[in-house]
């Protein structure tokens, strides 16, 4: 009987050291699966729970990023370690320990910044045994702040620039009609600032026979939260087309007449005129016409992110018109100088050349 009860304290005492080994190793860590958006500027508390619920107070609670040496939160030997903290959580972190009588602990964050998106490991240590637990956080923001630049029409439209700055993370960016149906721009860029912020510019070409109302939306692909702002464009903008097409007519019909006015005049005034060479001018200042128009509406557009934009949105195209005027202009100056001396000119040394052919007639007959 007294060996069966001592056994039975062996027993006893080994079953209650497995319990506490098993009550000191044995648990989980576990939280919040799904990401947590973190609004920017705000404060974002992210929690633990160990499993089976246990008391945590003399556990090492360790909260980090990337590193398990660079903690954003330490709480150690029953108190929070500051001085371990890596420099841009200083003072912006506080560990809230109501509950860690039941192995519950929640991280607080305040002031959220873009640098606060990514992962949060956290770390329940007890003795050599430990479990951790990842939390993704997405930090996020929306801009109401959204502005419509409209460039000064030009010979291929109308060039609107909608820009929008201090979003996170980058929003989703579009035109759209005013039936609501997506315009596809005709370029998109972004940029971000030193606090990792994006400011998103998109351009979008609208020409004569083109939509007239249009919106610039943009996105957070998170919060799918929209901010918008439209435009209507009056046709008033796009009468400088007629006016350089009526231009460019003019200035054809003017070389047409100016060129064959002038051979009938010297037809009339010295009977020949170089018909040959009135054609060959009257086409080359027609290609040259046609080519400078070609190029103007073929040339590739520069994106908006080239520090060249403004010059080629605003100048290059319509110095290309002006630089067409110009083409024209000296054809036709340099037809009236051909026109004005060529003819008469061969009208003149034609006595010289006729004599000097029948003085070589001649002394060839001699010789």
């Amino acid at each position: 009987m007294g060996a069966t009860g001592v056994f039975g304290t062996h027993c006893v005492i080994l079953y209650l050291l497995q319990m506490v080994v098993l009550s000191s190793e044995e648990f989980t860590v576990s939280g919040l699966t799904r990401p947590v958006l973190a609004p920017l500027g705000g404060n974002l508390e992210l929690s633990c729970q160990v499993s089976p619920p246990q008391n945590a107070e003399h556990m090492e609670i360790r909260w980090f990023r990337y590193r398990y040496t660079q903690p954003v939160h330490l709480y150690k030997n029953g108190k929070d370690l500051h001085g371990e903290t890596i420099s841009k959580y200083v003072e912006r972190t506080e560990l809230l320990k109501d509950d860690i009588g039941k192995g519950r602990v929640t991280l607080r964050i305040f002031n959220v910044t873009a640098d606060d998106n990514g992962p949060y490991h956290c770390i329940f240590k007890d003795g050599e045994f430990y479990e951790e637990h990842i939390t993704e956080v997405k930090v996020t923001v929306t801009s109401s702040d959204i502005q419509i630049l409209m460039h000064p029409p030009n010979t291929k439209g109308v060039m609107l620039e909608c820009h929008s700055g201090g979003w996170f993370p980058m929003p989703h960016m579009e035109w759209r009609d005013s039936k609501g149906e997506v315009i596809p721009a005709t370029s998109k860029s972004h940029s971000q600032n030193r606090n990792k912020l994006f400011s998103m510019t998109m351009a979008l070409l609208i020409k004569a026979n083109s939509h007239r109302n249009v919106t610039c939306c943009l996105r957070n692909p998170l919060t799918h939260q929209e901010e918008s702002i439209n435009i209507v464009l009056s046709d008033k903008l796009f009468s400088w087309r007629r006016v350089w097409i009526q231009i460019l007519s003019l200035i054809t019909c003017v070389l047409i007449a100016f060129l064959l006015t002038s051979c009938v005049r010297q037809h009339l005034i010295f009977g020949r005129c170089p018909w040959k060479k009135t054609v060959i001018l009257l086409i080359i200042s027609i290609f040259a016409i046609i080519g400078v128009n070609l190029i103007l509406h073929l040339r590739q557009r520069v994106p908006i992110s080239d520090p060249h934009f403004e010059l080629d949105t605003l100048w290059v195209e319509d110095i290309s018109v002006v630089l067409c005027v110009l083409i024209v202009f000296i054809i036709n100056l340099v037809s009236f100088i051909y026109f004005r001396l060529k003819v008469p000119l061969d009208s003149y040394l034609e006595p010289v050349y006729l004599s000097k052919s029948v003085y070589l007639s001649s002394l060839r007959l001699l010789l």
